[in-house]
């Protein structure tokens, strides 16, 4: 029984300490996630919370088919989901506007790093949705194959074919941009 888990359980037996161990642990991975669909922050957090309400309020049923991480973030992609048919039309914000600071000392290394993340950031969400999301779940999040199957409702050979075309698409969209690799 994982962490995610027990503290459900304790919570659906009246321990509210529970849930507070549930959102400080996953709301940040889940809020990311969600913004890999909407494409905007704030909405993200107000849809993460929307999922952590729906647990304390509906109270569904945690079956333990999957992890309890996997089960939370397929709830997110539903309420999200749900969301997007609702307003189907979205305010994006442009990547190019958003700013990232220097607090190194060595402001030279970090402009060097933080346009590499730049960089990155923008051709991610310059590739297809699906690449998008298999690469945040599989590479920021750490689920395997299978949850990623469950999470994203496709079967575990989509998933490896999605994850591998991403790859692909990631590398060429940033050789297209000029990003330097950095041999460690």
């Amino acid at each position: 029984m994982g962490n995610g888990e027990s503290s459900y359980r304790r919570f659906l037996a009246g321990d509210n300490e529970g849930m507070l161990e549930i959102v400080c642990e996953y709301q940040a991975g889940l809020m990311l996630f969600l913004n890999s669909y909407v494409q905007d922050i704030h909405l993200a957090e107000d849809l993460a919370e929307d999922t952590f309400l729906e647990l304390m309020l509906k109270r569904p049923k945690f079956s333990g088919k999957s992890s309890f991480k996997t089960w939370l973030f397929a709830i997110g992609r539903n309420i999200t989901a749900k969301h997007l048919r609702k307003h189907a039309k979205l305010s994006v914000v442009p990547l190019e506007s958003q700013e990232y600071l220097a607090v190194e000392d060595d402001i030279e290394d970090n402009y060097i790093k933080t346009e590499q993340k730049r960089m990155v950031h923008q051709a991610l969400h310059k590739l297809k949705l699906e690449y998008r999301q298999v690469l945040f779940l599989n590479y920021f999040e750490g689920f395997s194959i299978s949850e990623i199957a469950l999470i994203m409702k496709k079967s575990e050979k989509s998933v490896k074919n999605y994850l591998y075309k991403a790859k692909i698409a990631l590398k060429s969209e940033l050789e297209r941009s000029g990003f330097d690799y950095e041999e460690s």
